[in-house]
């Protein structure tokens, strides 16, 4: 899956072909304008207020309290992006927006949207210092209490769809009684294996702050106790010996640098049972010798790769660098399962 600009007719495809067009401009004046306009859009309300039935600008721009000159400036490069349908001057949501926006749908994104748009979006402003002195901002380190509340939501939002593949998937033992979720903070990939194994419980053991505000995340899955919390610090706390049948890294990875990453392997493998399993969710780097690692594409595992530079200074690995962590803990290499709903992403496993 690619991010490509597509010709709409014969004398455009020539013109790609040939080199006439500046695709560099495109990437630096029309790029950024979509994303922050989508932002925008679903920050401002205006997704759900077509789905209340306002159907006309000036209907949607007061159920928004927006401007409806610019309103109308927005909506219509919304729908070229396919966003919403127009007839007679009155927009429905498509498909897309119905499933993945609106932010009541069980598989909506809105959550990471709104994130996004709230905190992030500032940070990009730093990446010119990134660049020049490889400095990242360490989010975590200054995060506020309501920006904590928007990194939870945007976690769980980012991962409503991975979670159900990941248990379809997930390769684990069918008599696992007990789990390890290191930084699983809503715990819905915990949720998802607990649901398909009923003798299975879970901790997920994260930060106090992201404990905070992913519980009431974790309650509405009505686990009860079969899934909890507890506190702690995967750098800095001991895992146990034989203690789970399962351990896994999810999303966690590309903030800690190569040796921290071995050094959580080491006491994974310690605390993993005979025949269990540790699993590594991450979005993948691609091969620097350009091999192909059966993945999928190079966009999204390079761009998650600086941005996560930029916002922890570590960053993704490539799949050789994740399998060196868990076979230097003399753990066996298990097959990868790359995901077919978030591109660039991968399950690597090793058992004990």
């Amino acid at each position: 899956m690619r991010l490509t600009v597509t010709p709409e007719n014969l004398l455009e495809w020539i013109a790609l072909k040939i080199n006439m067009v500046p695709l560099p401009l495109l990437h630096a004046q029309i790029f950024p304008i979509v994303g922050k306009a989508v932002l925008e859009a679903a920050d401002k309300g205006v997704f759900e207020a077509v789905h209340k039935g306002k159907q006309t600008v000036d209907e949607i721009a007061a159920e928004c309290r927006l401007h409806p000159k610019a309103l109308r400036e927005l909506m219509g490069l919304l729908l070229v992006l396919g966003y919403f349908k127009q007839r007679d001057g009155r927009y429905t949501l498509t498909r897309i927006s119905q499933r993945w926006v609106l932010k009541d749908h069980d598989e909506s994104v809105f959550g990471m949207m709104l994130f996004n748009n709230r905190v992030v979006w500032p940070w990009f402003e730093q990446l010119g210092n990134y660049l020049q002195t490889g400095e990242g901002i360490q989010y975590h380190d200054h995060l506020t209490t309501d920006q904590w509340a928007y990194y939870q939501q945007a976690m769980l939002a980012a991962t409503g769809t991975e979670a159900k593949e990941f248990g379809r998937k997930a390769p684990i033992p069918k008599n696992a009684t007990r789990m390890l979720d290191i930084g699983g903070s809503h715990g819905q990939h915990s949720v998802a294996l607990c649901k398909k194994l009923p003798d299975l419980q879970a901790i997920i053991l994260d930060l106090p702050p992201a404990i905070e505000q992913a519980a009431p995340l974790l309650a509405r899955a009505g686990m009860g106790d079969r899934v909890r919390h507890q506190a702690g610090n995967a750098l800095t706390d001991d895992f146990g010996e034989s203690q789970y049948d399962i351990v896994l890294l999810s999303s966690l990875a590309h903030h800690f640098s190569n040796e921290q990453n071995r050094e959580v392997a080491r006491k994974v493998a310690r605390a993993l049972k005979p025949g269990g399993v540790y699993i590594i969710n991450e979005f993948i780097r691609p091969e620097t010798d350009g091999k192909s690692d059966g993945v999928g594409t190079n966009l999204v595992g390079n761009s998650m790769d600086l941005f996560y530079g930029l916002t922890s200074t570590a960053g993704n690995y490539a799949i050789s660098e994740i399998q060196s962590w868990q076979t230097d803990a003399g753990l066996k290499l298990s097959k990868v399962k790359s995901y077919l709903s978030i591109p660039g992403r991968a399950m690597v496993v090793a058992k004990k």
